[in-house]
Order: structure tokens, then C-alpha cells, then sequence
């Protein structure tokens, strides 16, 4: 099977490997970002809030450093927004409506707002207008909904006509367009919150990135021995048409264990453990 190595793109800076990485992620302008503490949460144990680090490479390679304060989820999602501060969210709610979810973090990194988005968030991604995306597992049935920063819902994917909208796998934010993949019959979707959605019927099954150029289209990830899987197609009128499958690898070639992905435009960002450096694999390249 054919392989394709993802090439290297971010590194936590060394000075930063002895604290515990919370989470990381890739913003919608490129800037690699890891949410930090001084060690692991342990469940039910450490009291929160905490403070941490975000460490932010940008794609010139300079580093920024900005302090947060009293962080409040055990298990969080990160993402920057275009002023330069930051969403926090918790990615399981202590109850349907916790007001104290999602927390938004000036570029000082004090905290200026909170809000709820709903249990069970898969995937946290915020656009090139500030808008905030969240696709959720099937815990929620709440699907996909595009929220602001003040948390004021824009879109929702309610009467949106996204077949078997269950779980949504996988979520792409570049501009302000979100694609999607979602259990259980996992089409690709492409969302404009001023459009009509529009929806191609697609073979791949449980992939959990996805990334678009034109009419090229690959889906990473799948169950099982597909967890390492790159599958590519063409978007025609009726659906998406398969063209080649592989595998994704580290840059050394090696297959990534436990790992995050995402996607952005044509790009799939991969993240292994130790969850230190970033690679990507570009359709556009």
C-alpha cells in the first residue's frame, strides 16, 4: 500500500517539554498552538480552575507565550480567535447547560466572557470571522452548529438536510466554510452559513479529518486497521469518487499511535504522541 509521510510543520519549543500538554491545535491562519500545565489532571482529583501556557508557533517560526488564568476544563478544546485572544472549552459539560463551558481569554489572557455550547464536543474550530464551530459526538444530538464569541448561535445544522447526523467525525474550517463528515452515513458536507448545504455521497467510511482543494478530496483516519488510512477522491455532481487509498505516516515513516488530526482547507494537520510537534499533509502541494 502506497505511504505518504506528512511533512514536519510545528514544534513545542524544548524549553517547554516538561510541562503536560492539555491539548494543541492548528488556528485557520496556520499558528500552531499548545494549551500547557505544570503537570496532568488526574479525574476527580486536581482542583480547578488552573493557570496555563499557551505556546503559539507561527508559521514564520516565532513563538508567542500568553499566560491564562484560571482555566476551568479538566479535559479541554483550544482554538485562537482573530484578535488575538483564546477559546477554552470543556469538551464534556457537567450538566446539558453549564454556563461556565466555553471560556473566552482576551490576548492578555484574562478572562472576558463564558457561555455554553452543550455537551460532548468532538471538534472545536474557529474561523477566519471569529465565529466559533462545534461538532458533536453522539452523546448530543445537538450535530453541528456555528456559534459567536459572545455565544450567540449563527448556524445549526437542524433542518439543514445532513443525512444520518449522529456523530460528526470529522470538521474542516477554512474561511468561513465548514466541511463535514459525520456517522452514520458519513457524506461529505459542505456548510456556508448564507447557502444552502450541500451534501456528496461518500464510500469512506469513519474517517476522522478531512481535507479539500478544488475537486480533490482526502478522508484520514477509519476503524481498526484503517486508523492510519488515507483515502483520496474527486468531487464530481453526484458524489465523491474514489481515487487512490494509503497510509499516512510520521515524517520518519513510522504509523502514529495516539495521535489528533485537523483539518483545515487542504491541509490535515497530525499531532502523535508526545503531542510535541505538528506535521501536515497538503492536497494543494
Amino acid at each position: 500500500m502506497q505511504k505518504t509521510a506528512l511533512l514536519p510543520y510545528a514544534h513545542l519549543p524544548r524549553a517547554h517539554h516538561a510541562r503536560h500538554v492539555l491539548t494543541s491545535t492548528v488556528d485557520v491562519f496556520g499558528t500552531a498552538h499548545w494549551l500547557l500545565a505544570d503537570r496532568a489532571p488526574q479525574p476527580g482529583g486536581d482542583p480547578l480552575p488552573l493557570d496555563a501556557l499557551v505556546v503559539s508557533v507561527h508559521p514564520g517560526g516565532d513563538v508567542e507565550l500568553t499566560e491564562l488564568s484560571a482555566v476551568r476544563a479538566r479535559w479541554p478544546r483550544l482554538d485562537r480567535l482573530p484578535d488575538g485572544g483564546f477559546i477554552v472549552a470543556a469538551s464534556r459539560a457537567s450538566r446539558y447547560e453549564d454556563a461556565d463551558q466555553v471560556q473566552v481569554f482576551d490576548a492578555l489572557g484574562r478572562e472576558v466572557s463564558s457561555f455554553s455550547v452543550g455537551d460532548a464536543i468532538e471538534h472545536l474550530l474557529v474561523d477566519e470571522a471569529g465565529h466559533i464551530w462545534v461538532g458533536h459526538f453522539d452523546e448530543n444530538p445537538a450535530g453541528i452548529r456555528r456559534w459567536s464569541p459572545t455565544g450567540h448561535i449563527w448556524w445549526t445544522s437542524d433542518g439543514a438536510g445532513i443525512p444520518g447526523l449522529f456523530d460528526c467525525y470529522a470538521l474542516n474550517v477554512s474561511g468561513t466554510t465548514a466541511w463535514a463528515c459525520a456517522y452514520t452515513d458519513f457524506p461529505l458536507v459542505q456548510i456556508r452559513p448564507d447557502q444552502p448545504v450541500r451534501v456528496w455521497p461518500n464510500q469512506v467510511r469513519g474517517a476522522t479529518a478531512v481535507a479539500i482543494h478544488g475537486e480533490r478530496v482526502a478522508f484520514y483516519g477509519g476503524y481498526g486497521d484503517e486508523a492510519n488510512r488515507l483515502a483520496r477522491g474527486e468531487l464530481t455532481e453526484a458524489c465523491v469518487e474514489p481515487t487512490a487509498v494509503g497510509l499516512l505516516t510520521l515524517p520518519d515513516g513510522h504509523l502514529p499511535g495516539r495521535r489528533r488530526a485537523v483539518g483545515r482547507g487542504s491541509r490535515i494537520y497530525v499531532q502523535a504522541e508526545p503531542f510535541t510537534a505538528w506535521g501536515v499533509v497538503d492536497l494543494s502541494g
